[in-house]
């Protein structure tokens, strides 16, 4: 068992190239037209997931224990600030970037299978809704960004300021 780091690598890559048009499109802070999350906000939000899906693999890594909470990415003074510490939307994706390269080098060299398999608690929230309040591997949690969150938020992106 272990991750499949090119599935990874391809979902950054492709969210990554679609938030670089976007931001040399577009208007970038303005909100989606049904109201939703600027671009800006979608990238500070998965700017979020990755560094706690990068702090659950550390703490395995360091032989701790682990859990998975996204409500934190859901706050909005904590994506205003991340936007401000990342400078915009251009350090937000290099910070995206940089943090997804960052799992894929864990996930991919230093955890083991074991390690991988660990269960996490995870509590997956989306607006009011609890989505998932499960036990999860990381292997699962890393999977999970790679098959869907990466690529939702992609199309969140595209209908974000158009």
């Amino acid at each position: 068992m272990s991750v499949e780091t090119q599935t990874l690598e391809r979902a950054y890559d492709a969210f990554l190239a679609t938030a670089e048009r976007v931001v040399a499109e577009r208007d970038v802070s303005r909100p989606g037209d049904d109201g939703g999350w600027s671009a800006e906000q979608v990238l500070a939000h998965v700017a979020l997931v990755d560094a706690a899906t990068l702090e659950a693999a550390a703490r395995i890594a360091a032989g701790g224990r682990a859990v998975y909470d996204n409500r934190v990415s859901l706050d909005a003074s904590t994506i205003g600030a991340t936007i401000a510490a990342a400078g915009g939307a251009a350090g937000l994706i290099e910070r995206i970037r940089s943090q997804g390269a960052a799992l894929g080098l864990l996930v991919g060299s230093v955890l083991s299978d074991p390690e991988l398999a660990r269960k996490v608690p995870a509590l997956l929230v989306s607006g009011d809704d609890v989505v998932l309040d499960a036990t999860l591997t990381l292997e699962e949690i890393v999977g999970g960004l790679a098959a869907d969150h990466l690529p939702r938020h992609g199309e969140q992106l595209e209908a974000a300021g158009a």
